[in-house]
Parts: C-alpha cells; structure tokens; sequence
C-alpha cells in the first residue's frame, strides 16, 4: 500500500504447450505474463515432463486492509502449468486500527482459470497467515475444457500464535466455484465457500481451538471408476501417517477433495502433498519436483518407493 491508498496488483498468465526443439515427440510449456505491482513473476523453470513452474512473488510483504489481487491465468490446450509463491503471504490487522474504518477493512483475491481441453494446472501458493485482526476474502473461479485437470492446496494459520497471538476479531472467507464444459453443457464439479472467525476457531464443532486449516481439491481430466477411487481414497487415509492433526478426504464426481484441521501448516503441507503425488501417479506423470522456494519437505515425500511398494496403488488410467 501506498500512503492512504490501497494496492490493486494483478498477475495475467498465459500457457502455451509446444514442441521441444530437441526431440519431436515431446511437448514442454512455455508462459507468457504480464503484471502489475506488488505483482512479479519469478525465473520460470521446466519439470522433468515439459511442465512449466512459475514462482509468483508479492514484493510488498503483505496485505493490509483494502489491498486487492487478481490473478488470471489460461492454460492452452495440452499445457502443463505450476503456479506457487515465492514466500507465505501475509494479511496485517486492520480492526480497530484505523478510526475511519474502526471495524476495519477487507483485504481480497480474486483468481479465475481457464483451461483449455487436456490443459494440466497445478495452483500451490505457499502458506497464508492471517494476522490478529486480520480480514482476508477470496475467490476462485475455475472454467475446464473437457480432460482438463485442475488441482489446488491452501494452508491457512489463523493468528501467530508462535507469537501467542489469536485470530481475534480477523477473519477468512474462501469461495471456490470449478465448472466444466461438457456434452451435455456446462456443469457445476465443485461450490465450496467456507469462512473461519474467532468463533468458529473456539467451536468444538468448528475448528477446536486448533489455528490450521488446509483444503486440497483435484478435478480430474476423467471420472473415475470406483474401484480406482475406493484405491486412491485408501491410500490417501494411509498417507495420514505420522502427521499431527485430524485429516479426511473424500471423492468428487470426478476428482478428490481433502481437508487438514490441525496445529501445523507443515503436516498439512505434508499430507497434501502426499496426494498431490498420489494424483501425478493416476495420470501417469511423472513425480512432483517441489519447487525450490518451497521449505524442505520430510524425506522420502516424493519418492517413487513410496508408491510403488504399493501393489495397490492405482496406476492405470483413469478412463
């Protein structure tokens, strides 16, 4: 922010799928970007699939009240894009901070998606932590292309409370819309609009005083049998092992959702991206590369031993 005045950063992105020059027979993504402050793309870099990772920075540190977000970005067909943060992003209090606006003021995010048919986008931000009085809503709206595969994790911490602080009187609202265009028209795979507050985070039906919340959800490019979904949901529970906090996951018409309630943002980091990894093995890709502005992440969470020392773990294809 500058002065009394808010920011508006927005980030478009674009993702083209083309032909290596080295090799014919395979395809690698490149981007095209254009952003405004606090908004900046990164160095981009190419997985072992062609698929291509955008680091996404917020040079300005954090959110303060009234700031706004927007970030759109369309994925051509057959692209594969990652798009991560380059650092926990951070939403500063605003209630009773200010006598204009004693009650304080939104900061917001708005992203919406675009992906053409076969398009592959993985949408993994960093941690987000909502300062004490903080308020902090965001919405996502998510447009698929038939065999298109959009896959998305979210930490929230609500309050430092490393620093012994709460939630207070901040809040965070979440609105996820995902829509797919079919045979038949245009269809609904996912609503979800969630909003965490002091009350909800003391509420033994809520959050049970615990100050992490995490939400994975997997569209996936076909429906799935149930047989690979009774699989995939089995392996999931499993990779709950060794990780502090309560963790339940359950399938979409055609994908997977997960849900993380605990005291750590690095065990929900983990858990997903146990599934993360679990969804890579369904479309037969190769293992995730965690980007290198992620932290360290435990040993052995992307390797192939984990997965294939599982004579049950799905590998054919989804169709």
């Amino acid at each position: 922010m500058t002065g009394d005045r808010p920011w508006h950063g927005q980030c478009s992105l674009q993702l083209i799928s083309k032909t290596a020059t080295d090799d014919l027979q395979s395809r690698l993504t490149v981007h095209q970007s254009q952003c405004t402050a606090p908004f900046k793309i990164q160095r981009a870099n190419l997985d072992h699939d062609g698929r291509c990772q955008l680091p996404l920075l917020h040079t300005a540190g954090g959110l303060v009240g009234g700031d706004q977000l927007s970030v759109n970005v369309k994925a051509g067909a057959d692209s594969r894009g990652l798009v991560t943060s380059v650092a926990a992003q951070k939403v500063y209090g605003s209630v009773g901070r200010s006598k204009q606006h004693p009650k304080g003021r939104w900061a917001s995010q708005e992203c919406h998606f675009e992906l053409e048919t076969n398009a592959d986008l993985e949408w993994l931000p960093q941690e987000l932590v909502v300062f004490q009085g903080g308020l902090y809503k965001q919405r996502m709206q998510v447009e698929l292309q038939p065999k298109a595969s959009f896959l998305c994790a979210e930490v929230v911490r609500l309050g430092r409370t490393a620093a012994g602080e709460t939630l207070n009187k901040g809040a965070w609202r979440s609105s996820l819309e995902i829509c797919r265009q079919t045979p038949i028209g245009r269809q609904w795979e996912l609503v979800d609009q969630l909003e965490l507050n002091s009350e909800v985070l003391q509420s033994l039906h809520g959050m049970g005083t615990q100050p992490v919340f995490g939400s994975f959800v997997w569209a996936a490019p076909h429906p799935l049998t149930a047989d690979v979904m009774e699989i995939l949901l089995r392996n999931c529970r499993t990779d709950r092992a060794n990780l502090e906090g309560s963790m339940a996951c359950g399938g979409l018409d055609q994908g997977l959702v997960a849900r993380y309630i605990g005291p750590s943002s690095q065990d929900a980091r983990q858990w997903f991206s146990r599934l993360w990894a679990r969804t890579r093995q369904l479309r037969r890709l190769s293992t995730p590369q965690p980007p290198r502005e992620w932290p360290l992440q435990e040993e052995g969470t992307f390797s192939n031993e984990r997965f294939t020392k599982d004579h049950q773990s799905p590998s054919a294809s989804p169709h």
